[in-house]
């Protein structure tokens, strides 16, 4: 049975997408209620894993491996983990918001649309699922194909400029990637993940230091452009300004989570030491971005590029505690990584509905709107102070637990990284201020209403989801710290804690 509903969650998207196909062009409310329909049900099966995943193992579970390709032999492997099942749960949970605040806004080829969306979700299940290097590239470039014709046909006035800048800044990496995964192939004669590892754990596969840190970099730089980390960072802002509210959601919340999930799952286990040896240069660019997206966030005039860059300053503190090389710092990076998914996921979708009632991005245009719109003001705040990490809300915890293992590394380091923190609250706390204070012009009043049924059903899940997560982090981390101490065993890179025992004598005399 948890074997049938893995591939249930996965190809119940791609199923959904070649029946839109054959939906008529001319109804779009038949495209609507089939995308929902297909990814409500997708969500509902992705809980069943939930009941069948044992919490208390680590490793891969619930896996499939079935021969695909005879020669060379490519494997059908996927599984999860409890990294990978959080990030599935994610991505299904997030298509059908995504459906719902497109319910209005998207009325031209309705039907290509929806479909698009339901094969992305399709390609992202099938990244955090596959164990097979080519399988993973798969997978992995699926997903790139629909973001860009969702950016590129459905987006705003330079859409096909930033459709075109993302695609070419992922295929620059995806290539490198490529390279590395046919050179392990090469050395390895399998492209099992698993099979790999077996083999460098058990001295049968070796890769001397050039081999292994050019290995490294052409994985790590494939996920760092897909992170962003800084300053590979630049396609971003483009793409999540020109690009559907859906669009952004999907971008920010679960393809993101594509490089650092990469970095985590590939990067670390194996090629440690090369992982280690380049572990100062990245870390000091994840702290570079850290600061550089906040303070360029803060003079920002257009609403969804100062979430962008905010973006770029949050994922910086992923990938500074994955480099961490401490339980404490990947057991927040990862926690972090699903955080961003649900607060900035939530951001979006909130611009989105200002811009559907004002048709603008830009700042100067709002003020006031906390008089027109009580309720949307009141969702929008709970949402600003989750993303920058008010207490008993979900960006605490996985913040908390980064600069904690950053701390630990370096601690120069972990101060460093807080001042992203002290900066985010400046410049969210002051887009709050200029669109939803002061005195509501003609435009505002007019135009501007408060929540409909529709969208109060899209905003009570990922309000639920910030305070739960906040609140109660005990209901996801145990999972994650299984996989996470796996990963440190794998790479041998953990740092203990430096404790050092005074002798009972030095300790009487300094009383």
């Amino acid at each position: 049975m948890s074997v049938n509903l893995l591939t249930v969650v996965l190809f119940l998207p791609l199923a959904g997408f070649l029946a839109a196909l054959f939906l008529p062009r001319t109804s779009a409310e038949a495209s609507r209620r089939w995308a929902l329909a297909v990814s409500l049900v997708t969500f509902l099966a992705s809980l069943g894993l939930l009941a069948w995943f044992d919490r208390n193992l680590g490793g891969e579970q619930l896996a499939i491996n079935v021969l695909w390709i005879a020669s060379p032999k490519i494997h059908f492997a996927i599984s999860v983990n409890g990294v990978s099942l959080w990030l599935v749960l994610l991505s299904t949970l997030l298509t059908p918001i995504c459906v719902l605040i497109s319910w209005r806004s998207i009325r031209s080829r309705a039907k290509e649309f929806y479909a698009f969306l339901l094969l992305l979700e399709f390609g992202l299940i099938g990244v955090f699922l596959a164990q097979d290097l080519f399988l993973f590239y798969v997978f992995w470039e699926v997903s790139l194909v629909p973001m860009y014709f969702l950016i590129g046909i459905w987006g705003h006035d330079r859409r096909i400029y930033a459709a075109v800048k993302f695609f070419l800044y992922t295929m620059a990496g995806s290539v490198l990637m490529l390279a590395a995964i046919i050179y392990l192939y090469d050395k390895a004669h399998t492209f099992s993940y698993a099979g790999i590892l077996n083999q460098l754990s058990a001295g049968e596969l070796r890769l001397d230091s050039g081999e292994q840190l050019l290995l490294f970099l052409a994985f790590f730089v494939a996920f760092a452009i897909k992170v962003p980390l800084f300053p590979l960072h630049t396609w971003l802002p483009d793409a999540h300004v020109e690009a559907p509210v859906a669009g952004s959601v999907m971008l920010a919340s679960v393809m993101l989570k594509m490089g650092t999930y990469g970095i985590l799952h590939f990067c670390l286990p194996l090629f440690p030491n090369a992982a280690r040896q380049c572990s100062g240069w990245i870390s000091t660019l994840a702290i570079v971005g850290i600061i550089y997206g906040a303070l360029v966030a803060m003079v920002q005039p257009n609403m969804k590029k100062l979430v962008a860059y905010s973006s770029v300053s949050h994922l910086g503190f992923v990938v500074l505690g994955i480099f961490s090389f401490t339980q404490q710092g990947l057991d927040g990076a990862v926690y972090q990584m699903l955080n961003h998914g649900i607060s900035t996921g939530a951001m979006f979708v909130l611009v989105g509905l200002l811009y559907e009632r004002r048709h603008s991005l830009e700042i100067a245009d709002y003020g006031g709107v906390a008089t027109a719109a009580p309720w949307l003001s009141t969702v929008f705040l709970i949402t600003t102070l989750a993303s920058i990490g008010l207490p008993t809300l979900n960006n605490f915890v996985g913040e908390f637990l980064v600069l904690q293992g950053a701390a630990i590394a370096n601690f120069k380091m972990a101060v460093w990284a807080s001042l992203g923190v002290i900066l985010s609250a400046c410049y969210m706390l002051w887009l709050y201020q200029r669109v939803f204070y002061g005195v509501a012009g003609d435009e505002v009043r007019s135009r501007v209403i408060d929540l409909l049924p529709r969208e109060w059903a899209v905003a009570i899940p990922l309000l639920a989801m910030m305070v739960w997560m906040g609140v109660y982090p005990q209901s996801f981390l145990p999972p994650v710290g299984k996989v996470t101490a796996q990963v440190l065993a794998q790479a041998d890179v953990n740092v203990p804690y430096r404790v050092e025992a005074r002798p009972r004598a030095e300790v009487a005399s300094a009383r």
